[in-house]
């Protein structure tokens, strides 16, 4: 019998799924991969623009605020992205009081081609090989600029849904202020999605943790990662700055200490989500199959109804682990919480888990949604000949029932 779920396992790291929570990964991280497998830079267009004669790219600042939707503070500062055909880019952070203001282009977060993020709601995301064509190239065509087509601007800020602001219409000249950005709480679950603990963190810690947010955007990494060590020296229970420190570990591709340092942040609050989604993150770039399932197990009991990416992680793991049946149910889960459809590689995913249950006609329409909507694909080639394979299963079975004798 044909095993179509090992085919994922070169696929998902030529550049389609984007991990959780590090820099330069994906919408967050250098390596969180397929979770941050590939990493390379996203596509740019190479087609000229109509009347598109070598313009002079002026620069374009936006400025704004972020408040929640029942008028309480911040929780903590929430992340700016723009998002530009599904591919998020953490432009800047909101200070305190929820205020930003950035230039575009210059991002604290750069994303390459295994990006997407859902997070939605969560660090970054693995939403496919989508060409980046609001990126950083410039220039102007019919009084918009094309850095700004097909972007919107949003806030990330765990255990929030974020409103967005359409950003196509945008010109250099305009007012900078594009307004508020309101932030919805998200369904209540048994699990955290903000730290209870670190809020009873002592003056000192808290200080020191401050500073190394302020290195983090500056993108002064070591300065960052010394004062999350100095807060949680003071402080062993500050899962944020535990959480953090984990991140620091992963873009210096210290796995081993990132790991460590979110087992630190679950130990210290068990229920606090984000450093369980970036293990799963870890154990997908690793290939560490049977482990991602249990840790997207995990995750799930703590967070059913707003993590689509655990989904998603959870039935690559077991499809790679052989449970097909478990495999579709959660990636179908996956597709139902992504109706934006800004995570297509699930479809491929959900694609090869009907193959292994022998629905080859579905799995033909899972896997040929994905290729239509990335035309782009790394991995294109690999995944027409699967579903070359897959349709000729169909016409096997089509032929077969024309075969059998009729009943008279």
């Amino acid at each position: 019998m044909r095993t179509w779920g090992v085919a994922i396992l070169a696929l998902l790291f030529t550049g389609a799924v984007g991990a959780q929570g590090t820099k330069g990964s994906g919408a967050t991280t250098p390596p969180p991969a397929v979770g941050n497998p590939g990493r390379t830079t996203p596509t740019q267009p190479t087609t000229p623009f109509p009347n598109d004669n070598n313009p002079i790219e002026r620069p374009i600042y936006i400025s704004g605020s972020v408040m929640l939707s029942d008028g309480t503070p911040l929780t903590d500062r929430a992340k700016i992205e723009r998002v530009c055909n599904g591919v998020p880019i953490v432009e800047t952070e909101t200070d305190r009081k929820g205020h930003f203001s950035f230039e575009v282009g210059h991002s604290l977060e750069m994303p390459d081609a295994s990006v997407g993020s859902d997070t939605m709601g969560g660090r970054g995301s693995p939403f496919g090989n989508t060409p980046n064509r609001g990126g950083m190239s410039g220039g102007r065509f019919g009084g918009t600029d094309r850095r700004l087509w097909g972007c919107e601007l949003r806030a990330a800020l765990a255990g929030f849904r974020s409103d967005v602001i359409q950003l196509d219409s945008i010109h250099y000249m305009d007012n900078p202020n594009i307004g508020t950005i309101v932030l919805h709480r998200m369904a209540k679950v048994d699990g955290l999605t903000i730290s209870v603990v670190s809020a009873l963190a002592p003056k000192d810690a808290r200080k020191a943790y401050e500073k190394g947010r302020e290195a983090e955007a500056k993108n002064k990494l070591d300065d960052a990662q010394k004062n999350f060590e100095k807060a949680v020296s003071v402080y062993p229970q500050y899962s944020l700055a535990w959480f953090e420190l984990g991140r620091m570990n992963e873009q210096g591709n210290r796995i081993d200490e990132a790991r460590k340092a979110y087992q630190q942040a679950i130990a210290a609050e068990p229920k606090f989500i984000q450093p369980h989604e970036q293990l799963c993150w870890l154990a997908l770039r690793e290939s560490k199959w049977q482990e991602l399932v249990e840790l997207t197990d995990e995750w799930l009991r703590l967070d059913p109804a707003n993590s689509p990416n655990a989904y998603y992680l959870s039935s690559i793991g077991n499809l790679q682990t052989q449970h097909s049946s478990a495999a579709e149910k959660n990636a179908r889960e996956a597709v139902r919480m992504d109706p934006g459809k800004k995570n297509m590689r699930a479809r491929y995913v959900l694609g090869l888990a009907l193959a292994q249950n022998h629905e080859f006609a579905e799995s033909a329409q899972a896997i040929q949604s994905y290729l239509e909507s990335t035309p782009e694909a790394k991995d294109r080639a690999a995944v027409e000949k699967q579903l070359e394979q897959i349709q000729q299963e169909v016409k096997g079975n089509v032929q077969s029932k024309a075969e059998q004798p009729k009943p008279e």
